[in-house]
């Protein structure tokens, strides 16, 4: 799976988290909590993903991004990986 799909099924699983941002272009540059998300929705954010990929991984290995880019950058890594 490209980078680029990884990145397009974290906007879809941020909309779908955050309704009220549907139809609003997000880039890769885009902070989660800039966004509106709070804790619980970045968690929820997380899993979905953490699901959709088949990932079995613990979260704290994806602390430290700072934007959506970096988390999909990080997802996609993982992916690699497995």
């Amino acid at each position: 799976m490209s980078k680029e799909k990884i990145f397009e099924l974290l906007q879809n699983t941020i909309y779908e988290v955050l309704p009220d941002l549907e139809g609003e272009q997000l880039s890769q540059e885009d902070r989660l909590v800039d966004l509106g998300a709070d804790s619980v929705d970045r968690a929820e954010i997380i899993t979905m993903m953490l699901e959709e990929l088949s990932l079995q991984i613990p979260r704290v290995e994806l602390t430290g991004v700072s934007n959506i880019g970096e988390l999909a950058a990080k997802l996609y890594e993982k992916v690699q990986a497995v």
